[in-house]
Parts: structure tokens; sequence; C-alpha cells
């Protein structure tokens, strides 16, 4: 008798039957042309070794869907003069590929170059010194001495004096001790964790700053001499978490310092993730390897080790620059958070000036050289918003600092003049393409810039005219291999187009200061030609916050989304950065009301110019646009075809009883009084206002088909409070689909997660608004 093999069953994913699977094989297949296209995460210049021209190094990462983990890569390239006005970029044959966890830092001449690895957990981390043509140090700093350097953008600190002898850098603090335990019972004194026939305990349970932060304890200093490779912890910052360390200037033969920001840890610890409402200072104090010749008199040598706190009458104080002179040290404030409990307001630059010959003193003047703007003229400066700083971010002139920053719905990125407190902007201001700001080559510029519809593109800016005066910049548009997409997305994106449109407040009120009264924007992406006057279904993405800002650059998610047929409107209203900080502290205490009420009057302002079918509208959000998303289909229940969310506010009651950051809850919920109201056991009073305030509160007028998206690791907006919602909706009879990702936090940006998300997405609104 013959053995005959059965076939494999074909199954298709749950939900999918033959004709749908067809259509969810071709958008994943079109939405991979999307996520392929690589992302400029950083850039450095070097002055070229044969004097002509300069050299650009380019970090560069690129989804890798297998591995579920971004591929990282350096491609570098020769920067040389061209035509009078013109520069050409001569760029490498091939990338080079960076192992996951490791992170550059040139020294400040450029010759050398720091590699930090970080393995895997308990493992060693590798410091490797290179030069020109090899690695010319290598060592290995143990566990036993700190865990894993800081990477993460905000702690993350890594620093070379000037001599380029030491490297400071920020690393979790080693762990303590835990009980260890045998068949036997307790052991006493210390064991391995791969000892045979012991384990170990939990031990305390200590907080850490919440999302993306977790089992992340303490970050520490520690000092690291480059040609011997003995490490020094900096000592005297019990009680602080610390951060953005860099080194003092100095004459040769005095003490060295460090100036570092301090966060304090000895109270409870709130989420510090997109939180810039942490109270903060800088410090500064002496490098661990710098020799005390002449004590103070009075102070032994603990005192001359502790920190001098430089920042004694601001609340809030980070991203330290020293000018290059030495003679000031520049910082960012977030003070307009730390005092109304925002968690991310109008910031304002300040200055110290420095002495490099005698010691840090406590009680420095702090000049206000950019402050706080309440409310803007139209079309002035709104003030400062989400800056970056480069790493080298001064012009020649050594008073002008160059930064990006919000303006409305673009990046833009301006000049300071530190003495004069001028701001000027320098990317096109008749443009509504947002500018990153990359690196400086000499007083020359590299940017990107790109809006929703356009994939970035390299742009080198010449200064022109007095860097103090109006200063006006010559951009060239720079060739590169780096944003080349395949046909298909160029074809796709060739006939769409974006605008930002003004929205007029409804309802304009005495009550309100003038900026809340002034009108808020949306970015609205479209076909470049209506089909037989037929609008596109439209879908209204909202951001989360609330006191955040989608940018008119470009998104590779939501350039999908308006490629398979869909017009995208993208709603800053009121209580979104980039214009003025009365507008902004308009919303805390009307959070579900305001906010909500923008939204709809944006949809109603593109529908009644002929822009969007009334019939055709689809919300997407996440976060606090999640919050938006599932208060606007329940209070505007006849208004959407569908639905989409990623890790949305639904219960306020829940999460602050659960989220790293309940006192978002009271300054969202409660305003001004939040402040003074909170409390980690909320009253029965406060609870009935939270689900007031709460979209679970409009649940039972509920009937749009929505899609869920949810990260089971989310310390922000626990899962807990989108099942809560997603399961009563069932419950009613309401059209629901939840995925969720068991590894992911908040963001959802893992990349085989935000791939499934928006392919899903995608999915939905094609299933429910054709």
């Amino acid at each position: 008798m013959e053995n005959a093999e059965a076939s494999p069953l074909k199954r298709s994913p749950r939900g999918l039957d033959e004709n749908s699977e067809e259509e969810y094989s071709s958008l994943s297949t079109l939405l991979q042309h999307f996520a392929s296209i690589p992302t400029i995460d950083k850039a450095w210049t070097f002055k070229s070794t044969s004097e002509k021209g300069s050299q650009c190094m380019f970090s560069i990462s690129q989804p890798n869907l297998l591995a579920n983990q971004n591929r990282r890569y350096i491609l570098s390239s020769h920067i040389s003069k061209g035509s009078p006005n013109g520069v050409i970029f001569e760029w490498a044959a091939f990338p080079i590929e960076m192992p996951s966890g490791s992170i550059m830092v040139p020294s400040p001449s450029g010759s050398k170059l720091l590699v930090v690895r970080n393995l895997e957990k308990g493992s060693t981390t590798t410091f490797e010194i290179w030069g020109p043509s090899r690695v010319e140090k290598e060592f290995h700093v143990s566990s036993s001495v700190h865990g894993s350097v800081y990477s993460d953008g905000w702690f993350e600190g890594i620093s070379w004096n000037d001599d380029e002898t030491f490297v400071a850098y920020v690393a979790e603090e080693q762990a303590p001790s835990k009980p260890v335990f045998t068949n036997s019972g307790y052991k006493k004194g210390s064991s391995s964790d791969m000892e045979c026939g012991s384990w170990k305990g939990q031990g305390d349970w200590e907080e850490d700053w919440g999302e993306t932060y977790p089992r992340k304890r303490e970050p520490a200093i520690f000092v690291i001499n480059v040609n011997s490779g003995e490490v020094h912890p900096v000592e005297g910052t019990n009680k602080l978490s610390v951060g953005q360390v860099v080194w003092a200037p100095a004459s040769r033969g005095l003490q060295q310092y460090l100036v570092f920001v301090g966060w304090p840890s000895d109270t409870r610890k709130l989420g510090i993730k997109y939180c810039y409402n942490r109270p903060c200072a800088l410090y500064s104090v002496r490098a661990p390897f710098s020799k005390s010749k002449d004590r103070e008199p009075g102070k032994n040598a603990i005192e001359e080790a502790s920190p001098v706190k430089l920042t004694q009458r601001i609340s809030s104080a980070f991203f330290p620059r020293f000018s290059p002179d030495g003679k000031a040290l520049m910082f960012l404030s977030a003070k307009s958070s730390v005092d109304s409990w925002a968690h991310s307001a109008t910031q304002s630059l300040h200055r110290i000036d420095w002495s490099i010959d005698g010691k840090p003193t406590a009680d420095a003047d702090i000049v206000d050289v950019v402050p706080v703007v309440m409310c803007p003229d139209d079309g002035c400066f709104p003030g400062l918003y989400s800056v970056k700083f480069l790493s080298k971010s001064w012009l020649s002139d050594g008073s002008t600092m160059i930064l990006s920053s919000v303006w409305g719905s673009t990046e833009v990125i301006l000049l300071v003049n530190m003495l004069s407190g001028k701001v000027s902007r320098i990317s096109p201001g008749n443009s509504s393409f947002s500018w990153t700001l990359l690196a400086l080559d000499s007083d020359n510029i590299i940017a990107v810039s790109s809006s929703p519809s356009d994939v970035p593109e390299i742009k080198y800016g010449s200064i022109v005219g007095n860097s103090s005066a109006e200063a006006l910049a010559s951009w060239q548009d720079i060739s590169s291999p780096i944003y080349r997409c395949s046909e298909k997305v160029i074809s796709l994106l060739s006939s769409r187009q974006s605008s930002i449109i003004k929205i007029p407040v409804r309802d304009i009120s005495e009550n309100l200061t003038a900026g809340a009264n002034k009108p808020y924007e949306s970015i609205f992406v479209s076909s470049k030609c209506k089909s037989h006057d037929l609008c596109d279904p439209l879908i209204v993405v909202l951001h989360g916050g609330p006191h955040f800002i989608s940018l008119s650059s470009f998104s590779k998610s939501l350039a999908f989304l308006s490629s398979i047929g869909y017009s995208l409107l993208i709603v800053n209203y009121r209580g979104s950065l980039g214009f003025g900080e009365e507008a902004l502290q308009s919303l805390p205490g009307k959070i579900g009301s305001q906010d909500v009420n923008d939204v709809l009057a944006a949809i109603d302002h593109v529908i009644d110019m002929g822009l969007a079918d009334p019939s055709k509208i689809t919300v997407l959000g996440g976060s606090h646009g999640g919050f938006l998303t599932t208060h606007l289909i329940g209070q505007a229940p006849d208004k959407f075809a569908a639905a989409a969310t990623r890790n949305p506010v639904c219960s306020l009651p829940l999460m602050v009883g659960t989220a790293d950051i309940p006192d978002w809850c009271y300054a969202e919920t409660f305003g001004h009084l939040g402040k003074s109201m909170y409390t980690e056991a909320p009253s029965s009073e406060h609870l009935v206002v939270f689900h007031s305030k709460s979209p679970i509160a409009h649940i039972s007028k509920v009937k749009t088909p929505i899609l869920f998206l949810l990260g089971a690791k989310d310390l922000r907006v626990p899962i807990c409070t989108g099942l809560q919602y997603a399961r009563a909706l069932k419950e009613k009879g309401t059209e629901v689909k939840v995925l969720v990702f068991p590894e992911d936090n908040h963001a959802i940006d893992r990349p085989q997660s935000d791939f499934e998300s928006f392919l899903n997405i995608g999915m939905w609104f094609k299933k429910h608004c054709k």
C-alpha cells in the first residue's frame, strides 16, 4: 500500500478571507517599500587630511524586519568645493555596518574615534579607541565596575576632555548585592550569578525612571583614561540621577571639572521619558583624576569632591554647552514645564559666565538669552521647543549658536547670538517643509529637509551676511544614495502634495488669553488632482502628549497610508508645541473638551473647503491622540466610519493608579490646581472628575468600528486601560479588533510591531472606508 503524503492545510490569518488576504499581501509588499527607507540619525564633520575640503560621516539606521531590530551603519563622504558657490559630495562606495548596542563619539580634534560596545547583560563593556586606520587601544570594563553605558539621548553623555586623554561618560551604577540562597538556606557573603547550587533572591524593590527605563536603577558618571584604561567613578553624586556630562574648559596645569545635569532621585521617581517637568539642575564636580594642589581653607577632601550646584535660582537646567573660548556656559531650561506641571512647554536659553582660571561657584548669575515667548505676533518667532543642539554648535565668531527648534507645524534651523539674544531663522521662511540640523562644516550647515509627501533630502547651507545681523543661508541640494527609494514609492509620492492650513478657533472668548484665541494649524496631505471632483477618504491623524507636535516632515508610516488612497488631516490642536506658551497652557484642565472641539472644527473646516467628504472620515491617534480618538467616536458617534488607536488613554481613574506618570492625570485634568491636589491615593471626588474627563464616560454612544494596537510592556499608558475599553465595546456589540505586542512599550516601535501595526491600520480603513 502506497504512503500518501497529506498536503499541509492552508490557513489564513484570523479575520482574512481569500479576497482580503490578497489585499493584505499587496499592502504588506507596499509597506515594505516604505519601511526600508533609511533614516540619518547623526552626522559628524572632520578636516580632511589632504587639507582640501572636509570629511563627513553619517550614522544611518534602517529596519531589519527579519531580525526585528534596526540595522545601523556608517556612510562617509568627502566634501570639496565645486562651482564658485557650490560643493561636491563624493560618497564612499559602500556603507559599513555597526554592531547593535555600539556608540560612536569622535574626539574634539577628529583624530580619534571612541567606540563603546554595550554587550549582553552581565558582560563587560568594551571601549575602543580608533585612529585613522586601526584600533589603537581596547579596554574591557567589568560589570562589577558599572553596567551598560547610557545611549538614550537624555541621560546619555559621553565627552572627551580637551587634550583627549580622558573620556567622561554615564553608565548604570553597579547593582546592589542580592541575597544568595542554597539548599541549606541563606548563604552569607557574596556569590556569583553562575555559582552552582545557589540562587539569588530579588532583594528590595527599587524605583526606576519609568517608560523605556525598566531595570535602569541609577545612572552615574565615570571617567576612563584612554591611555591606561583605568576607570574611576565620580564621587559625591548620591541622591542624584545624573546625565549629559561635559568637560569644563581649563588652563593647563589647573584642576579639571565636569559639568553635568542632576535629577533628584531620593524621592518618588516619576516617568522621565518625554517629561521635561522633572526638576533638574546643572552641577560641577572635580574630575576624579584631577589632583587638588591647593585645598580651600576650611574644606576637607570629601567637601572638595562634592558637586557644586550651579543653577540654584532656576528649577530646570539641562543640555550644557560651553562657548569655544570657554568663557560662557549655555544651557536650556524647561522652567515653564516644572512650574506648570505640563510635561512639555516652551523652553528658554540661558548663560552663565565661566572663569577657566577659578573654581565653579554656586552663586553665579544666570543671564536670560532667549526667554519664554507667551504670545508671538503672526509669523514671528514663537519660542524654543524640542530644541536639538549639536555637540559642536558654534559658528566661528564664537558667539553664535546654531540649533533646531519647532516653529508652528515645522522644524526650523535657528541662529542665536548668546550676547544679544537675537534669534534668526536661516531655514527658508516661505517653506512648509521641515528642516533638521545634522552638522556644521566650518560655518556651513549640513541639514535634511522633507515634507509629508517628499522623501528627505540632504541640503548644504552657506550663511550669507553677518551672523549677528539678519543672517540668511543659501541652500544647495546634495545628491545622496541614502534616501534612494523604489520606483514604486517615487511614483506614488509624486502624485501627493501637502500644505499647512490655519484653523480659526471656534467661539473666541474674552476668558481666554490672546494666544489661546489665535488660529492653530493642521497639515493636509492629498492627491494633486481630484478624480471627477470626488474627495479621497480622509484619515484624521492626532498626536500624543498632548503637549507635543506633528511636524511637516516625512513619516514612512503616514506616507504609506497616504499612498493607498487617503488624504491626511494632521491636527496640531491648541496645547501643541510651537505656538507660544499661552496657547499651550490653554489646554490643561480642558482635556476631552477643548482639544476634542479643536479636532472637530478642523474636520469641518476642510469639509467646508471642499477637501473632504463628510461620509468618508476615519481617525487615528496614539497615547493622548488615542484619548482624543476614543473621545471623538463617543462624542461624535456619527462622524467617523472607522477608528484606530495605539496605546490610548481611555480611563483616567485606571491610569492614575497604574501609570509611571500619575501626575500627568492631575495636571491635565485639573489644570493649574493639579499640582497642589496631587496625591498617590486619589479621593473618590477626584476619581469622579477623572471619569468625567475620560473617553470611557461616553462609551454607551460609540458605534464606530475600532482597531486597538497595544504594547504589553507599556508603563506610560498601561495595557489595562485599552483592554478595559475594548472589552466594554465588545460587550455592547461594537465591532472591535485588538492586536497586542507582548514585547513592546508605549511607542510600539520595534520594527516588526511597527510594520504590523500600520499594515493592520491600512487594512482596517480599507475595510470600513474605501
